[in-house]
């Protein structure tokens, strides 16, 4: 009789146990799907952003999204709805109605066939690609206005998918009204990338958002490898010539940095920038007397802002005649190849052709490496006829 109480006793205090565990057990949160297997991530040189593909969707992080910011954006990327991914920052691909804001995502949209997509840009007069200045001037792509504070209205009418940012600051006002009305904003850094291939990486951006990883992967292993063959070539030089760059904006000397994608051309040019150990990605700004310091024979001028010819440079500021470049003629100007109006093609399409630029900084620098190149971005000042 003993022996069968104690038995009951036993079943009783493990019935109590698994009740008491049971009742206490938290209720499980619905959470984001993140258990499943990571596939790949293929960003090599970008460090602005992040592809991770995982079975059922994709994640896009922009790590950078305009100069010190303290939060990193991050977007579910699926092919149709799902309850189970929660929050606002899931997105539909592929995007289907893009609103683009600097001019250098235009040529990248292009490459992967998805410019039929963009449906609005701020001061479409920017543009130069031929393709996109027909959109527009078919009403197939709404201008919205100047770029700092453009018609957000308009802009919400359109009913993007996707607003792709541009942003030197934190984010806006303007763009946090446009979150407001449910239209996602995705800030693009590739002008924040140190190397000119992390600039050129960001077509996967793209890629990823029109679901054309493998056009973009294509796409971007032939500008890599035609980047590295010019780098090569220029590694043959018998000379590295000194590089001044930049010119005066209100009194204050311009010029890039030496841990700017800029300043690494430069280097891949087999070039000696006279500012190459100075520190940052953006720009310097210095006094004329500064510049003058240290460039004042200096062998080549490459960047002289948006003059033209030697005239203009020379009506601007006289003290720019002091340069030895500037009595060699050494002096060169990326801003000279514009469209009907007015848009200089190298801040449209250098971003996706870095290869293209280095060819023209090799022929400038070492001429004798590209017997019958033509340089297409960089051109000689001249006198004005």
């Amino acid at each position: 009789m003993n022996k069968i109480l104690a038995l009951w006793r036993n079943l009783l205090c493990t019935a109590l146990c698994l009740c008491f565990f049971s009742c206490n057990k938290q209720p499980e949160k619905p959470e984001l799907k993140t258990d499943k297997k990571l596939k790949t991530t293929l960003v090599k040189y970008a460090q602005g952003f992040d592809i991770q593909i995982y079975n059922d969707y994709k994640k896009l992080i922009i790590k950078s999204p305009y100069p010190d910011a303290k939060n990193q954006q991050e977007f579910i990327l699926v092919s149709a709805p799902d309850k189970s991914f929660r929050g606002p920052n899931q997105l539909h691909v592929p995007v289907k109605k893009m609103v683009a804001t600097s001019t250098t995502h235009i040529p990248m949209m292009e490459l992967l066939g998805a410019a039929n997509s963009l449906v609005g840009f701020p001061n479409t007069d920017y543009i130069s690609s031929k393709k996109t200045r027909q959109r527009i001037e078919n009403g197939k792509v709404t201008d919205l206005g100047n770029e700092q504070h453009f018609n957000t209205e308009v802009l919400i009418s359109l009913q993007p998918d996707v607003v792709v940012a541009f942003s030197m600051g934190k984010s806006s006002k303007m763009y946090n009204t446009i979150e407001q009305n449910g239209i996602p904003v995705i800030y693009n850094g590739d002008w924040l990338e140190a190397t000119p291939l992390g600039r050129a990486e960001w077509i996967k951006f793209f890629g990823v958002l029109f679901n054309k990883e493998k056009e973009a992967d294509s796409i971007f292993n032939e500008i890599e490898a035609a980047y590295k063959a010019s780098k090569k070539i220029a590694l043959q030089a018998s000379k590295t010539p000194n590089v001044m760059s930049g010119v005066l904006y209100k009194d204050k000397w311009n010029l890039p940095a030496g841990e700017s994608f800029t300043a690494q051309l430069y280097k891949d040019a087999n070039t000696n920038y006279l500012w190459s150990d100075s520190k940052g990605q953006g720009s310097l700004v210095l006094s004329f007397e500064a510049v003058f310091n240290i460039a004042a024979q200096a062998d080549l001028w490459i960047g002289s802002g948006y003059y033209t010819s030697l005239d203009d440079l020379k009506n601007a500021n006289s003290h720019y005649e002091q340069f030895s470049t500037f009595k060699t003629g050494e002096i060169y100007s990326f801003s000279k190849k514009k469209s009907e109006n007015g848009g200089v093609a190298y801040f449209e399409f250098a971003a996706i052709q870095p290869h293209i630029v280095l060819k023209d900084l090799i022929k400038v620098a070492h001429p004798e490496l590209l017997p019958g190149y033509e340089p297409y971005f960089l051109q000689r000042l001249e006198q004005t006829p």
